[in-house]
C-alpha cells in the first residue's frame, strides 16, 4: 500500500507491522533512497523513500522475487504504465516502474490517513459519508474506466481516506500479478483473481471481467460501508463465491435511504448486463444529472428526495462521529485557515492552494464575526509539521481550519476541517467540488458552512453578500491568471502581477479582485518610488472604480480608493469614509487597519495610529511589516528610544527586511547616533537592491552626520538614476534639507507638491523636514496640502 497508516501511537504502519529503518540507507535507480520500511506480506514489501531527483517523498512497493515469470513481468509494466498515465484526484499517482535485483517496484506518491478497512474497524459508515465516499470511488472509476483500464480487485483495503479528506483508489492493474495462489478460486474456464467477497459472478466464473466486474465489486464495498460486514461473506472463499452466484446479498440495515439501496441493489445484480452501463451512471445517480451535487430540483425528483432523506437520516450518526461533545462547550471566537494543502498531480498548481487560502480565509473574515487571522500569518506554517496546539497559540485563536485543493482539469474540490485547536479535537469535515468557473460560491459556501458550525449569525448586509456570490461566476481562465498574479504580488514581483492581473480583466471584464489587486500593485510602485504617484494613483483610482462598479461590498476595493483619496486627491474626510466603508464589510482586513493606521498617523493622529496598527498585528502576528510599521508609528509620535527598541526586535525576527532597517536608522538618526544609522541605512541598500529610497535615506544620514562629499555623491547618484527610474523629489528634498540648503529643499519640495510624492502627507510630523518648519515657505506648502492645523 503506498500509504502510511495514521495509528493512535503517530507511527506509520501497515497492520501489525513495525516500521524499520535500514541499517544503511539504500539507493534504487540511482534515484531513490529508503528511508524506513512500511509494512511487509505476501504482496511484497512497501518503504518510504526520498526521491533525489525531485526531492519529495514517495512510496515504493517491491512485488517478491520469484513468483513471477517475464511474461507476467512485462504485462505488469504495461499495466503500472498504464495506472501511471491516470491523472485523477481520486486515483493514487504512479510515479515511475522498473526492477532493481530482480524485484519489480513501483513509485507511488506517499498517502497518510487510513485505509478504508481501518474506517470501518469502527464500525459502518453513516449515510451522508457513504454518499460522499461512493461519489469518490465512483469518479475515479469512471477515469480509469475511460482509459481502458479495469481495477479487477476493488475492496476496502484498495481504498484509502487521506488526512485531507480525499479517497484514493489503489494499485490499479497489478492484482492480477499479486494475487497469493492460495486465494485464488481456480475453474476450468481458468484462474479466478480477486478478493473472494468483492469479486462479480463472472470472476468467480474464471471469465474476462470488464468495467461492469469493477461496479459489482463497488456495490459490495457500499453495502460494507453501510452494513458493516461484507454482502455475500460465508465461511470458506467457496461458499462465498457460490453465494456470489447464487444468493442475495445480505440485508441492508433498517432506515438505510432508498436511494442507496436501489444504487447498491443495482450494482450487485448478478447479470452485467442488467448493472449500471458505466461508473458516470453511478457518479449521475450519486451527484445529479448535471454532474454536481444537487442544489435544484432534477428532473428525478423522487431521487433528490430519497437523497435528501439519506443526508438527514444520517446527520445524526454523523454529527456523533465527528462532534463528540457539543459545541457550546467549546467557544470559538478567532480562528485561522491554514494553508490549504495541494493534492493536485501537478505541483505547479500551488499557486491555486495559495490563492484558495486567500480567498477562504477573505470569506471568513467577511461573514463571520470571529476574529480570523490573516493570510500572511498563516502562511508561515506551510509544510510546518507542528502540532495544531502550539500553532493556535503562537497565533493566538480558538479554532484553525485545514484541508485540501484538488484541481482536475477544469473541476476543484475542497476539503476542509474545523478543529479545535487546545485539545485538537476535530468538530466538522467536509468536502465539495465544482467547475473552476463555479469557484466563487464555491469559497463561499464553504466559509458560510464553517461560520455557521461555529454559532456565528449573519446580518442582513452579510446575507446579501452571500446571495450575491451564490450566483456568481468567473471564467476559468481568468481566476486562475487572477491567482497567479497574486503569488507574483506577494513575491515582489509587481510587473510580473501587472500582466497577469491585466490577462484575467481582458478574460472576464466582470470579475472584480483582479482589479482591486491591480490597483494595489500600482499603490506599492507609488509609495516605494517605482512610478511617478501622478501616474501611479490615477491607475488605481480607475481600477478601483471599475472594482466597485462590479462589486460594491468588495471591502479591498474600498480600501485602495481610501489610499487615492489620502495620497492622491488630499481628500481627508473622503479617505476615512473609505476607510472605514472597508472595515465595516470587512473587520478582519488587517491590510486596510495597516493602511487606516497610515492614515491616522497622516493626520496626527497618534495613539489613535498606534492603536489601529496594533489591532491589525492582532489579525497578523506573524506579519513582519506591520510590526516595523508599528516601530515606524512610534517614530511619528517621536518616542525614538521606544521605536527603537522594537525595531531591533523586528530586525532580529526579520533580519532580511528592509524596511525595518530602514526605521531603525531613522531612530538612530534623531538620536544621534549617525554612525549606526549609516550602517542600517547601508543593510537597507543592499537588501533592497540599490532601489532610490533606501539611496536617498543613506544619502541624508550622511549629511546629517557631516559627510557632505558622501551626501553629495548620493544626490548626483539620484540625478543619474532618474534620467531612468523614477526618484522622488521629496526624497531629495530632504537630503538638502539635511545640507543646509533651503532653497533647493523647497525647490525640490514644490516639484514633490505638483507630482503628490507619497510621503508628503507625512509632513505634519516627519523630523527630518525640521530644519525648514519655522520657514514662511513650510507654512504655505502645508496650507497647500490641506492638512488640519
Amino acid at each position: 500500500m503506498a500509504s502510511r497508516e495514521k495509528r493512535p501511537d503517530g507511527e506509520g504502519r501497515s497492520p501489525g507491522v513495525m516500521p524499520t529503518a535500514p541499517s544503511a540507507p539504500r539507493l534504487y535507480a540511482e534515484r531513490y533512497v529508503v528511508e524506513e520500511e512500511l509494512g511487509r506480506g505476501g504482496m511484497g514489501r512497501v518503504v518510504r523513500a526520498r526521491d533525489l531527483k525531485l526531492d519529495r517523498a514517495v512510496a515504493l512497493k517491491f512485488l517478491p522475487p520469484g513468483v513471477h515469470d517475464e511474461r507476467q513481468r512485462m504485462r505488469f509494466e504495461q499495466e503500472a504504465r498504464a495506472a501511471g498515465a491516470l491523472n485523477h484526484p481520486n486515483i493514487v499517482a504512479v510515479y515511475d516502474v522498473g526492477e532493481h535485483e530482480g524485484e519489480p517496484y513501483i513509485v507511488t506518491e506517499l498517502l497518510e490517513g487510513k485505509t478504508l478497512r481501518a474506517v470501518l474497524s469502527d464500525g459502518p459508515l453513516a449515510p451522508a459519508e457513504v454518499v460522499d465516499l461512493a461519489a469518490q470511488v465512483a469518479d475515479g472509476l469512471v477515469a480509469a474506466h475511460a482509459k481502458g483500464i479495469v481495477h479487477r480487485d476493488l475492496k476496502p483495503e484498495n481504498l484509502f481516506l487521506t488526512d485531507g479528506g480525499r479517497l484514493k483508489i489503489l494499485d490499479f492493474g497489478i492484482a492480477k500479478l499479486l494475487d497469493s495462489p492460495r486465494r485464488d478460486i481456480r475453474t476450468e474456464t481458468g484462474a479466478i483473481l480477486g478478493t473472494p467477497a468483492y469479486m462479480s459472478p463472472e470472476q468467480v466464473r474464471g471469465l474476462a471481467p470488464d468495467s461492469r466486474s469493477d461496479i459489482f465489486s463497488f456495490g459490495a464495498v457500499l453495502h460494507e460501508m453501510l452494513a458493516g460486514s461484507p454482502a455475500f461473506q460465508r465461511d470458506t472463499d467457496v461458499a462465498t463465491a457460490c453465494a456470489i452466484l447464487n444468493d442475495a446479498p445480505s440485508p441492508l440495515p433498517a432506515g438505510t435511504p432508498a436511494v442507496l439501496v436501489h444504487l447498491i441493489a443495482c450494482c450487485l445484480r448478478k447479470d452485467p448486463a442488467d448493472r449500471y452501463g458505466n461508473a458516470r451512471a453511478m457518479l449521475r445517480e450519486l451527484r445529479g444529472q448535471d454532474g454536481h451535487p444537487r442544489r435544484r430540483l432534477p428532473r428525478n425528483f423522487s431521487l433528490f428526495i430519497a437523497l435528501a432523506v439519506a443526508l438527514l437520516a444520517g446527520a445524526t450518526l454523523f454529527m456523533k462521529r465527528m462532534l463528540p461533545s457539543s459545541r457550546t462547550e467549546l467557544p470559538i471566537e478567532s480562528l485561522a485557515v491554514l494553508p490549504l494543502q495541494n493534492l493536485s498531480a501537478d505541483p505547479a498548481q500551488e499557486y491555486l492552494a495559495d490563492g484558495m487560502t486567500e480567498e477562504l480565509t477573505s470569506e471568513l473574515a467577511q461573514i463571520s464575526p470571529l476574529r480570523v487571522i490573516s493570510r500572511t500569518s498563516v502562511m508561515q506554517y506551510k509544510g510546518a509539521k507542528r502540532p495544531l496546539p502550539q500553532i493556535a497559540r503562537e497565533l493566538n485563536v480558538d479554532a484553525v481550519v485545514e484541508g485540501s485543493v484538488q484541481r482536475s482539469g477544469d473541476r476543484v474540490r475542497i476539503t476542509a476541517q474545523l478543529i479545535y485547536a487546545p485539545t485538537d479535537r476535530h468538530l466538522w469535515t467536509r468536502s465539495y467540488e465544482r467547475e473552476l468557473r463555479d469557484v466563487l460560491s464555491l469559497q463561499n459556501e464553504v466559509a458560510q458552512a464553517i461560520s455557521k458550525e461555529v454559532g456565528s449569525k449573519l446580518n442582513s448586509q452579510q446575507q446579501t453578500r452571500l446571495l450575491a456570490s451564490a450566483t456568481r461566476v468567473v471564467s476559468p481562465d481568468a481566476y486562475e491568471a487572477y491567482l497567479r498574479g497574486s503569488s507574483h504580488l506577494d513575491n515582489g514581483d509587481l510587473q510580473k502581477a501587472n500582466d497577469y492581473f491585466t490577462q484575467a480583466i481582458k478574460l472576464d471584464p466582470n470579475y472584480a479582485p483582479p482589479y482591486v489587486k491591480l490597483a494595489t500593485s500600482y499603490y506599492f510602485q507609488a509609495f516605494f518610488n517605482m512610478l511617478p504617484p501622478n501616474v501611479a494613483f490615477p491607475k488605481m483610482r480607475d481600477a478601483a472604480t471599475k472594482a466597485l462598479q462590479r462589486d460594491e461590498a468588495l471591502p479591498e476595493a474600498h480600501g485602495v480608493l481610501a489610499l487615492v483619496h489620502l495620497h492622491f486627491d488630499w481628500d481627508w474626510a473622503e479617505a476615512e469614509r473609505e476607510f472605514k466603508q472597508a472595515l465595516q464589510l470587512n473587520p478582519n482586513q488587517s491590510d486596510i487597519r495597516h493602511e487606516y493606521a497610515h492614515f491616522l498617523m497622516a493626520m496626527g493622529r497618534m495613539e489613535e495610529s498606534v492603536a489601529e496598527s496594533n489591532r491589525a498585528i492582532l489579525l497578523d502576528p506573524m506579519d513582519t511589516i506591520l510590526t516595523a510599521c508599528v516601530c515606524w508609528h512610534r517614530y511619528s509620535a517621536r518616542e525614538y528610544n521606544v521605536s527603537m527598541q522594537q525595531a531591533l526586535r523586528s530586525v532580529q525576527t526579520d533580519p532580511n527586511l528592509d524596511w525595518t532597517h530602514i526605521i531603525l536608522g531613522w531612530d538612530y538618526e534623531q538620536l544621534g547616533k549617525f554612525q549606526e544609522a549609516i550602517s542600517e541605512f547601508q543593510k537597507a541598500v543592499a537588501l533592497s537592491h540599490g532601489n532610490s529610497f533606501s539611496r536617498a535615506a543613506l544619502g541624508h544620514a550622511f549629511a546629517a552626520a557631516g559627510k557632505r562629499e558622501e551626501a553629495l555623491g548620493i544626490l548626483a547618484s539620484l540625478e543619474k538614476s532618474s534620467q531612468h527610474v523614477y526618484v522622488s523629489p521629496f526624497d531629495i528634498a530632504l537630503i538638502h534639507a539635511a545640507l543646509g540648503d533651503k532653497g533647493k529643499a523647497f525647490e525640490w519640495l514644490q516639484r514633490a507638491y505638483e507630482e503628490r510624492s507619497t510621503f508628503l502627507v507625512y509632513m505634519k510630523w516627519e523630523p527630518r523636514l525640521d530644519p525648514l518648519r519655522s520657514d514662511p515657505r513650510f507654512q504655505h506648502l502645508q496650507h497647500q496640502v490641506g492638512l488640519p492645523g
